[in-house]
């Protein structure tokens, strides 16, 4: 690992109760790079950003983002320092509108600036759907106004929990690609995500995680080649 990274994670071990989450798991981000985690359903994926976001407690190990330890600190701290989570399930609120989802978030990361219209530049058809509840939204449209809202508070970095989970194929490409465009902005992003083919196009390099532990890591168009990722995840 380096100074220059953005994120390292060392020796990380997570557990809940008498089971072991995560064990002895490292990775690091550099600014502005797209890392994905890949594995199977209850490998560790989530756990392993709410880790580095501080939504559950490290038992071992050692978080630093932008060279400062962080371990232990709260998800509030952590966005006011730069880091943005995005979540599995979104978890917008419903019950106020897009223009009220997105104006709440009064945190400045330090990183590339973002304004409402900034989000609604990169997602138009949250213009459209600007003053109509976060309940009434489709589910694509919900994960727009959740990365939307985590790009508000002008991250350095982004931590991406399935973000394709449940969209149509169109849906999916479109929410991908704006991840990928983040990078033009400076903005690193930790990409969890199902559909690992598309992970792979757009990651510069990516971890597999199995059990809890990380099991390969490399550049993730090698990655995309080896057998092994064939064979488990692209169903080749």
């Amino acid at each position: 690992m380096s100074d220059r990274n953005l994120l390292e994670v060392s020796d990380i071990s997570v557990a809940y109760g008498r089971v072991t989450a995560l064990r002895n798991v490292s990775l690091h981000v550099a600014p502005g790079e797209i890392v994905a985690i890949l594995g199977a359903n209850g490998a560790g994926k989530t756990t392993l950003l709410n880790a580095i976001s501080g939504v559950v407690p490290v038992q071992s190990g050692r978080i630093a983002f932008m060279g400062e330890n962080t371990t232990g600190r709260k998800p509030w701290v952590m966005c006011r320092k730069g880091l943005s989570h995005v979540p599995e399930g979104r978890e917008i609120f419903p019950g106020l509108t897009v223009e009220e989802n997105l104006k709440l978030i009064d945190v400045n990361g330090g990183g590339s600036k973002f304004v409402i219209d900034d989000v609604l530049e990169l997602f138009p058809r949250l213009r459209e759907r600007y003053y109509s509840l976060g309940g009434a939204l489709s589910g694509g449209e919900q994960q727009m106004l959740a990365i939307g809202r985590g790009l508000m508070s002008s991250p350095k970095l982004i931590l991406f929990d399935e973000p394709s989970l449940g969209l149509s194929p169109m849906l999916s490409k479109t929410v991908l690609s704006a991840i990928r465009g983040l990078r033009e902005r400076g903005i690193a992003s930790l990409l969890v995500e199902q559909n690992v083919r598309a992970a792979l196009r757009i990651a510069d390099r990516a971890y597999v995680i199995r059990v809890g532990t990380i099991t390969a890591e490399g550049n993730a168009a090698d990655l995309a080649r080896s057998p092994d990722i064939q064979s488990a995840y692209l169903g080749l």
